[in-house]
């Protein structure tokens, strides 16, 4: 285990290889995104049901993210993550050379629920190579590499995919894994992650911990307000091209602009999270609430709306997944932070899940115009949700560390 006094360096290259091995990762769960038409089309499948790909994802993920976790939770954390990697690329390689629907989908079952013991692995990980004090700032590196994921990941994707067909994309984004587990192997240094009782103390049951509410609390947040983005992002490209009138050609580019706007809310999400933690989470929910409503609004059949409101969407939302993340870290015990890793995951898929299917299901019945609409609605939610608790998740863990 690396040294946790506080004066050890900062980790830099080994966060970077987390950082890039979360980017592929996020990239491959978001790939049918931006290649929806495409794989709809030659798949002979409405594009809800492609969509349905992500809900088919994120499920697997809320069933198996726990039970995968407390079975794997001796296992050394490195070894661990190289096993998941392994089958990431294997599901990649089998999407990609799927020859019906139904196949695809399995693959993305196999993806699932290597995706959430994944995370039950690389959300601590960061954590328990640097001391407390450098939390936030480590956090805030391999968030990073879900940021990337959006800015490069899936609008290369989504290009590769349009240019040369979307099996290619799946399995260029196999053959990247590749790399990044060989870096893994090869740069991530082990972690001790069982936490031994001190002298004289009684092992608690996890459901008997003091910081269980504010588990509670900051999983329910990111459910409703993920849920609200993924209603409407999961189907930007089909809304670009037919409310926006943006040109399909152009469509990568208008993902890479929300993906560096994105990254923008992550650097902004490190400025100032750290000082003003609560303040930040709720200003951003309301800026993407805000955002919503301009492109509810505005952007129909206007391309200039339509990018501004997407730069201003991703630079809200771009910074609420590593707030969460650290807010997680923060509220949890010690013992407690793999398991709450992994309900963490569980809340971001299943939000993510259930934002696809209500995405889908309006846009079968009231239209895709309505999905922004959507999205403003969930907002609102969750910004009232945030507020209404925060106070009572800030008591739940005082006093804990």
């Amino acid at each position: 285990m690396s040294s946790r006094g506080t004066t050890s360096p900062f980790p830099i290259w080994r966060l970077l290889v987390l950082t890039g091995a979360i980017f592929i990762v996020v990239t491959s769960e978001f790939l049918p995104t931006g290649l929806l038409p495409d794989m709809a089309r030659e798949l002979e499948v409405s594009e809800s049901q492609v969509g349905l790909l992500v809900t088919i994802f994120a499920a697997t993920v809320v069933v198996t993210a726990v039970p995968l976790s407390s079975l794997t939770r001796r296992f050394p954390r490195k070894a661990l993550m190289v096993v998941v990697l392994l089958i990431f690329i294997a599901s990649n390689l089998l999407a990609a050379v799927a020859p019906n629907y139904e196949v695809l989908v399995v693959a993305r079952v196999i993806a699932g629920a290597t995706h959430g013991l994944f995370w039950s692995v690389t959300a601590p990980y960061a954590s328990r190579m640097v001391p407390p004090s450098q939390l936030a700032r480590a956090v805030s590196v391999t968030a990073a590499g879900g940021t990337a994921a959006f800015v490069l990941g899936v609008p290369f994707g989504t290009a590769l995919g349009h240019a040369l067909g979307w099996r290619l994309a799946f399995a260029v984004v196999g053959a990247i894994v590749l790399v990044f587990l060989i870096l893994v192997v090869l740069f991530l240094p082990p972690v001790e992650h069982l936490v031994p009782l001190a002298t004289g103390e009684i092992m608690v049951p996890a459901r008997h911990d003091r910081t269980v509410p504010a588990i509670v609390i900051v999983c329910l947040s990111v459910t409703l307000i993920v849920t609200a983005q993924n209603t409407f992002s999961t189907y930007i490209v089909p809304w670009a091209t037919q409310v926006a009138t943006v040109p399909p050609d152009a469509v990568s580019l208008l993902l890479v602009g929300n993906g560096v706007a994105g990254a923008v809310g992550l650097l902004l999400a490190g400025w100032f999270g750290d000082t003003w933690p609560r303040a930040s989470v709720a200003l951003m929910i309301a800026g993407v609430a805000v955002s919503a409503a301009g492109l509810f609004w505005f952007a129909d059949g206007s391309i200039p709306a339509a990018v501004a409101g997407c730069i201003a969407w991703g630079v809200f939302f771009g910074g609420l997944p590593s707030l969460f993340q650290a807010r997680m870290l923060q509220s949890a015990s010690l013992r407690l932070r793999d398991t709450a890793s992994a309900w963490l995951t569980i809340a971001f898929n299943l939000a993510i899940g259930v934002g696809a299917l209500v995405g889908g299901g309006l846009l079968d019945g009231l239209g895709i115009r309505v999905l922004p609409l959507a999205l403003v609605v969930g907002a609102v939610i969750a910004l009232v949700f945030v507020l209404a608790t925060d106070r009572a998740r800030v008591r739940a863990h005082e006093g804990v560390r």
